[in-house]
C-alpha cells in the first residue's frame, strides 16, 4: 500500500515538474531480467525508473549518502532500493543485485555511476556490463535529455513545466565473462555501451566519447 502511494507521489512529482516524451519504450521487455542503462545529468533521473520503466519489479540503486538521512532511509525500505558506495567496488550490493537479476526483475542504472556535473558523458564504469555478462540478461541504452538541474530549477521558478526527452535504443547482448582477457573485455564493452548512449544523445552530450571511434561508426550507420 505505501509503495503504490510512493509511485503515485512520484508520477505527481514529474508530471508536475516535466512534460516528458518516451520514444521507444515498447523495446523494454515486459518481463524477465533486464538493464536499462541511462546517462545521469539531474537529480529526477531516478524517480523517472518508476515512470518509464512499465514494471513493478524495478530494482534501483542510490547513493550512500542518502541513507545517512531518516527520511530518505524511511523511502529507501518502502521503495526496496539497494544502497551503494558510489567509490569502492560495493560487492555486497553487486550480489543482490545480480540475484535480483538472475529472478527476473530489471535494473535502471547510470553507468557513470553518480551524476553528471558537466551535463556531459562521463567515463563509463565496468559495473553495469559486469552484471549483464554474468547474467546474460540484455542491457537496454537510455538517453535522458532535458533533466539537468538547471533547466528544471529555472523552469520552476518561472512556474513552467520542462520539456524532457528519453529515448530507449535497442538492446545489447554481452558475452559471457571470462576469466581470460577479463579487464579487456570490460573496458571495450563498456565503451560499447557508452557509445550506445552516446548515439541516442544531441552531439552537445557526447561529453568524453565525442571523438571515439565507435560512437562515429554509430552515428554514420
Amino acid at each position: 500500500m505505501m509503495e503504490k502511494f510512493f509511485r503515485g507521489l512520484v508520477w505527481l512529482i514529474i508530471n508536475s515538474t516535466c512534460k516528458v516524451t518516451v520514444i521507444g519504450q515498447e523495446k523494454i521487455p515486459t518481463t524477465g531480467g533486464c538493464i536499462v542503462a541511462a546517462n545521469h545529468i539531474g537529480r529526477l533521473d531516478a524517480l523517472f525508473v518508476y515512470t518509464v520503466l512499465p514494471r513493478n519489479d524495478v530494482i534501483l540503486t542510490v547513493a550512500e549518502k542518502y541513507q545517512k538521512v531518516g527520511f530518505f532511509r524511511w523511502v529507501g525500505r518502502v521503495l526496496d532500493v539497494l544502497w551503494i558506495d558510489r567509490f569502492n567496488t560495493d560487492f555486497g550490493t553487486l550480489r543482490k543485485v545480480l540475484q535480483r537479476l538472475k529472478n527476473g526483475e530489471i535494473y535502471g542504472v547510470a553507468p557513470e555511476g553518480t551524476r553528471s556535473k558537466t551535463e556531459t558523458l562521463q567515463p563509463g564504469k565496468m559495473g553495469t556490463v559486469y552484471l549483464a555478462a554474468k547474467t546474460q540478461v540484455p542491457v537496454l541504452p537510455a538517453a535522458f535529455v532535458g533533466t539537468e538541474d538547471r533547466l528544471i530549477i529555472t523552469n520552476l521558478k518561472k512556474m513552467k513545466r520542462t520539456p524532457v526527452t528519453v529515448t530507449i535504443g535497442d538492446p545489447i547482448s554481452f558475452p559471457k565473462l571470462l576469466r581470460s582477457g577479463r579487464d579487456e573485455f570490460l573496458q571495450s564493452a563498456t565503451d560499447e555501451l557508452m557509445c550506445q548512449i552516446a548515439a541516442l544523445l544531441p552531439e552537445k552530450y557526447h561529453g568524453v566519447y565525442a571523438d571515439h571511434p565507435r560512437l562515429q561508426e554509430l552515428r554514420a550507420a
